[in-house]
């Protein structure tokens, strides 16, 4: 998990470094590992080019059902 919390650490803070986002909404099966909202994230902090850290990390509302939802609404 340590490897998995690393990397996704350097992985996010790419995003954050092209995109600068106020919010990002992990869904999938990855959202629901607890441990990605604060372990996940100080794992960014060292990757972002800002001193700190401004994006808020967010669980999707729909959990693991929102594709379902939005294929519905289709």
């Amino acid at each position: 998990m340590d490897r998995f919390f690393t990397f996704f650490g350097k992985a996010i803070a790419y995003v954050i470094n092209i995109l600068d986002p106020d919010a990002i909404v992990i869904g999938g099966g990855v959202g629901n590992i607890d441990e990605i909202y604060t372990l996940g994230v100080e794992k960014a902090i060292p990757h972002v080019f800002n001193h700190r850290l401004e994006t808020s990390f967010f669980k999707p509302k729909l959990g693991d059902s929102a594709g379902v939802f939005g294929a519905a609404y289709l």
